[in-house]
């Protein structure tokens, strides 16, 4: 069953890792997918993966730290397709594993500008698009870090706790209006992010395996299927919600 037949999916960060797989999963149950990415390459990438599999896909370059940059995002899927019925805000960056008082406030700003700002912006914009359509549902990218503490990951941390009272505040605000917002928080996944994370600090993937009940990492196609689920009908009562991908990581 196409669980998203017809409906028009903006995806933020679709140029590799979780956004790709989501945006491919989306295309294969019926969505028409507009791709967000700063990495253009990689953009076009998962934009032709989905028509060489017979769906409907555009490319949008965007740095969704940049306000004029996300507005144009919006208007672009809007001018293309008419509507946005889902949009999954999952743009994000890490930064280098160091303690709190070793970030510097250059790379502080910049996690905080792409994780939070970019996610507050998203939603500034894809909101009021969707009061005028009459609803739709957004989903957006937290993380473990955003619920506990994550060691030699500060400005992470900071910022995925940021997405998460983002979330849960826009929640409340529109649910009568017929949009839903919730965000998926993912433990450690096997993503090009993860990869860049485990070369500067090789240890770091052993050590999340043996702090994982499940003793593993997660897979991308993993955390693609929760995604489509909040962002079915299948989910309609969900709002607000933290949905951990984690392997029994925060159970502990």
């Amino acid at each position: 069953m196409q669980q998203l037949n017809g409906k028009i999916a903006l995806i933020t960060g679709g140029g590799s890792g979780i956004g790709r797989e989501t945006a491919v999963l989306f295309a294969q149950h019926g969505a028409t997918i507009a791709i967000a990415d700063l990495d253009p390459d990689g953009g076009q990438e998962t934009v032709q993966m989905i028509r060489d599999a017979g769906g409907t896909a555009v490319f949008i370059q965007t740095d969704v730290s940049q306000a004029a940059q996300v507005e144009n995002m919006v208007n672009v899927v809007v001018a293309e397709y008419g509507r946005l019925d889902i949009a999954f805000n999952n743009a994000g960056i890490e930064g280098a594993p160091v303690r709190t008082i070793d970030v510097t406030e250059a790379e502080f700003d910049q996690i905080m500008a792409v994780n939070a700002k970019g996610v507050w912006l998203c939603l500034k914009y894809e909101i009021p698009q969707m009061l005028l359509q009459g609803g739709g549902t957004i989903i957006n990218t937290a993380s473990v870090a955003g619920l506990i503490g994550a060691h030699s990951m500060p400005a992470y941390a900071a910022s995925k706790h940021a997405v998460v009272g983002l979330t849960r505040t826009a929640a409340v605000e529109y649910a009568r209006k017929g949009i839903r917002v919730n965000a998926v928080c993912p433990a450690i996944i096997r993503t090009p992010m993860v990869e860049r994370a485990i070369a500067q600090l090789p240890k770091l993937e052993q050590g999340a395996i043996m702090n994982n009940p499940s003793r593993r990492l997660g897979d991308p196609h993993e955390v693609a299927q929760a995604v489509l689920w909040l962002a079915s009908d299948a989910s309609s009562f969900t709002t607000g919600a933290t949905l951990t991908v984690d392997g029994g990581l925060t159970a502990q």
